[in-house]
């Protein structure tokens, strides 16, 4: 991908997440209920609901309040919550890293366990290994990520190994403060206790958030190894002699990676959505959870910002991808030197 085509890859995003701030304000306006009310509660008088309104600029015309809010946006202000009374700003970066440990963690569960599923479900195509495959992968895409959650608490109060709830033991007395992921900042620090309940604690969430990730990304590498065997270079390598399995892993799997990692790139930015079921089952503190009760309390300031991070994700996430697919192959190399 040469420079101007990232360029102008993001140049479309930034009108992307113009767009989606312009939708989610007209939605989070027109919702019925009034938001200082709902702070507020049903006890307050007309004239403390009335300053409230003016205090956070409800009572002034729609298009003024969106030109200060983006104005607000790109000084890196989201106004003030009316769920903790403190600024959208501090309260996204005190979430953040807890869901963000959350996707990532899913992301390494998906790729360590879906990849080499399609790969085997491949290599023995038709066999047993590739029906029950395949019916591991049917039942992760169709089974909701709340189910696999309820499902899996269920599995962990009779072993009583995996927390049920929570990001770390408050007995630990360890807070991330590094770089806010718990599994990271506890190997820097030397705490392995600490990993140890990190790692307890966040493999529930991620495998329930993993789920429809596993089967669908194990699908998707089945199809693309069973489609490039049967393409003529590989016939000719067989022909040669050369091995199975060096055919498989370094001919077939960098080719059949393209559309497991385009998948899994997208995966990374919806997981964030997908996780607000999740977090709230496993009390997770996350900005997922945040944003779910802000929808309940309809704080605009707070939900607007929940949607717009989501959307940095997902445009960031496919800016990535594109180049990791240029970089894994050539002939997109190649067609954009012959663009130039």
């Amino acid at each position: 991908m040469t420079v101007s085509a990232l360029l102008r890859r993001a140049f479309g995003f930034a009108f992307v997440l113009l767009g989606l701030s312009v939708v989610i304000f007209v939605v989070a306006r027109i919702v019925p209920g009034d938001p200082a009310r709902i702070a507020l509660g049903p006890l307050a008088t007309r004239e403390q609901v009335a300053q409230l309104r003016q205090e956070m600029g409800f009572d002034r015309p729609a298009i003024v309040q969106y030109v200060d809010y983006i104005g607000g946006v790109l000084r890196g202000s989201f106004g003030k919550s009316l769920l903790t009374n403190r600024p959208v700003s501090s309260d996204i970066a005190q979430a953040l890293p807890a869901t963000l440990e959350l996707v990532l963690f899913t992301l390494v569960l998906i790729g360590v366990l879906a990849v080499p599923l399609g790969v085997l479900a491949a290599r023995w195509h038709n066999s047993w290994i590739d029906n029950s495959s395949r019916l591991v992968s049917l039942l992760g895409v169709v089974t909701p990520g709340f189910v696999v959650a309820i499902l899996l608490q269920l599995f962990a109060s009779h072993f009583h190994f995996f927390p049920l709830t929570g990001r770390l033991s408050p007995d630990l007395g360890f807070v991330p403060d590094i770089t806010g992921l718990a599994l990271v900042d506890s190997l820097l620090k030397g705490r392995l206790d600490a990993f140890g309940d990190a790692l307890r604690h966040i493999f529930l969430p991620g495998l329930a958030l993993s789920a429809a990730g596993i089967g669908q990304i194990m699908r998707i590498t089945r199809s693309s190894m069973l489609d490039i065997a049967r393409r003529d270079h590989v016939e000719t390598l067989r022909s040669f002699g050369v091995p199975g399995r060096v055919i498989t892993l370094k001919y077939m799997l960098r080719l059949a990676s393209i559309a497991p990692l385009t998948i899994l790139g997208l995966e990374f930015a919806s997981l964030i959505g997908n996780a607000f079921i999740v977090e709230m089952v496993f009390a997770w503190p996350g900005i997922a959870s945040y944003g779910l009760r802000a929808i309940l309390s309809k704080d605009f300031n707070a939900v607007m910002a929940v949607v717009l991070v989501s959307g940095l994700f997902f445009v960031v996430a496919n800016l990535l991808v594109d180049l990791a697919v240029a970089l894994i192959d050539p002939r997109l190399r190649v067609g954009a030197g012959a663009g130039r």
